[in-house]
Parts: structure tokens; sequence; C-alpha cells
């Protein structure tokens, strides 16, 4: 027997009900104070041990109770318009905007002169149906005029849940005047950020009309050229590998541009022709050509067949449409598909309601070329 323990045949209780009201406040303001206390009196095992059990054991519940971090995303394109989106499918008054009007017309306003432009004839044209190319490389009008009979390199599938097309625009801040008259505002520089009237607009009514015609189509509204020209085929090349990296049903892109064309004097030309009884802008497509060595294009000739294909559809549907295809030796990475062409629709000069009509028509054109299969 234990001569520590007073025989009183029971045993204290006072000291036991210390220990017991010491606990309960302990617990309540110092729960894990009072389990490493009570590893010390109790517990067979260690109280350090006991206390780094009980961290860890309250921080793996509090993990658990709340959400965990998500690792960070990979950069993602910028929502592109598609198929998906609600699609304007009537007249292209949908699109059209208000012009200024003459009384709108400042006095020291500039000129803008209006030009039709036939197609070509001589040694450096091909015929291409009713239409024609232009070369400027050392290619022979025989192995060009040869080339362009053969049938389009790739096949697009109509009403395909996969995209087919791409257009993009490597110079998005591209403008047009937004005069009715024949003149524009003097200090117009010609480039707006405003996807509203800038080539993004244009490019909405060509993929809309696209979409209509059963081509699954994204539109891009990245404006590769801001804030610095410089550079923007390179911003633009990286924004169309994504989307082929992303997507790689795509067999078509188009970078969608305008022209720039002014007399000595610095009046503006503008390219136009009349289709249905409605002015629109003439458009004129540049496919490139490998050179050998500065330019790169080892598939020049598969999108020179899809130029042509373009090119006699245009002018067969709507005569006097187009200006004559530029065969050049340019390189506006055409390298990266089969499918890629840089279409100029207008100019500077026209105003952006002959431009919307034209991204109409030159987008019924592409369908037909597309789904026809391009025949001659």
């Amino acid at each position: 027997m234990d001569s520590r323990i007073p025989q009183t045949g029971r045993p204290p209780l006072l000291p036991f009900a210390q220990a017991a009201v010491l606990f309960g406040v302990l617990c309540l303001f110092a729960r894990g104070a009072v389990l490493a206390a009570a590893c010390l009196l109790c517990a067979p095992l260690p109280a350090a041990q006991t206390a780094l059990w009980q961290s860890r054991r309250e921080e793996a519940a509090q993990n658990q109770s709340q959400p965990e971090t998500p690792p960070p995303e990979k950069a993602e394109l910028p929502v592109p318009q598609s198929a998906a989106d609600p699609v304007v499918t009537g007249e292209i008054e949908e699109y059209l905007v208000p012009l200024e009007t003459e009384a709108q017309r400042p006095a020291d306003a500039g000129t803008v002169l209006e030009k039709t432009y036939p197609q070509g004839s001589g040694e450096k044209y091909i015929p291409c149906g009713a239409g024609t190319i232009k070369n400027n490389t050392r290619q022979t009008a025989a192995d060009i005029g040869a080339e362009i009979q053969n049938p389009l390199p790739f096949t697009v599938e109509k009403d395909s849940p996969d995209p087919q097309v791409l257009v993009m625009h490597t110079h998005a801040t591209e403008d047009y005047r937004l005069s009715a008259g024949l003149w524009f505002a003097p200090g117009d520089g010609a480039r707006s950020t405003d996807r509203s009237i800038n080539m993004c607009a244009v490019g909405r009514v060509v993929t809309d009309t696209l979409n209509a015609a059963g081509i699954h189509t994204l539109h891009d509204e990245t404006l590769n050229d801001y804030p610095s020209y410089t550079g923007s085929y390179a911003n633009s090349r990286g924004v169309v590998q994504q989307y082929l990296a992303q997507y790689p049903s795509i067999k078509v892109v188009l970078d969608v541009h305008r022209d720039a064309i002014e007399s000595p004097s610095g009046a503006r030309y503008a390219p136009v022709c009349t289709v249905e009884g409605r002015q629109a802008a003439q458009v004129m497509i540049i496919c490139g050509c490998d050179n050998g060595t500065t330019v790169q294009l080892p598939n020049w000739r598969q999108n020179l067949r899809f130029a042509a294909a373009w090119e006699r559809s245009m002018e067969q549907l709507y005569p006097g449409f187009t200006r004559p295809v530029l065969l050049s030796y340019r390189f506006y990475n055409q390298d990266l598909t089969t499918g890629s062409l840089l279409i100029e629709v207008g100019g500077h000069g026209n105003n952006l309601n002959e431009a919307l009509y034209a991204g109409q028509l030159a987008a019924k054109g592409l369908a037909a070329a597309l789904l026809g299969g391009g025949s001659a």
C-alpha cells in the first residue's frame, strides 16, 4: 500500500475537482494547451510527440474546410466570335451605320476619288476564270496557269461542330471614312481602336456570312498592331498559332485588311464597284510566293490554288467586284496553313458601309468556292 495515499478508504476528491475545473476552463480558451498538459499528466506518450500530432491534425482539418487554391491556368485565347454566337443572317442593312452628311463636312476636308480597277491584261496577268492573277514573281505564266487548275488542297466540312475557318486581322486598327460624301476629315489617320468601325467590323460580317452558310468560322478581334504597329505580324503569327493548336480542324486563315491608295496630291482613292444596285468596295487577294531565300513558303502553290478558286468564285458571282490577285514575294505568315491568304477590302478612301457590303460579298464568294470545290 502506498503511504502517500491517506488511509480514509476513498480517493481524495478535492484535487480531482480542481483538475476538472481547470481542464474545463482551458478547453474553452486553449484546447491545444490543455491536451498538451493532459499528455504531460496522463498519456503514456511523450508530451512533445502528442503536441505535434495534435498540431498536424488541426492543420489537416483546417485545410479540408477551405477550398483548394486552383493551379494557375494556361493563357487562354480571347473568346472568339463563332458559330455559337447569335448570327445575323439577314440583309446587309443590319450591319450598316449612319454616315456623316455634307452639313458636317469641314471647310478643309480632304478629297476622295472613286475608281473602279479593271482586271489586268498582258504578259504579267494570268487568266483566272473571269478574274486575273498579277504575277510579280519569276514563275512562268504557264506554270501558274497550270497550277491554278488543280483542286483545293483541303476540304471544308459543312455544318461541322469543329471550326473550319479563322478570320483575323494583323492590322486590326485600319479603318474607313465615316462620311457619305467624297471627303475625309483633316487629320484623319485612318486608324481606330474602336472595333465597331475598324477591320473587326468587316471581319464580323465575313464571319457571320460564313457561319450562316454552314462553314464553322471563328473571328479573332485582337488588335495586333496596337499600341505598336511594329511587330504586328509577329503578334498575329502568335495568335494564329494558338488557334491552330487549340483547333486543329481549321483549314483556312483569312487575314482581313484594307488598302491605302493616294494620289501625289494626297487625295485618297476609293476602289468601288456596283453589285446588285449597291456600291461596294472592291477587294484584292494577296498570295505570297517562295523566293528560295528571304521568303520561305514551301506550300505557296497550295495557297495559290485557294486564291484562284476564291477569285473565280467572286468574279463569277459579282463581275467587276475584284481587283487582280497579287502573287508576289511576300510572307504574311502564309506558311501556317495551305489555306492562308490576305485580302484587302477596299481602301482608306472607301466609307465603312462600302467595306461592310464588300465583306459580305467576299464571304459569299468564299462559301461558294469552299463548298463547291473551287472548280474552274
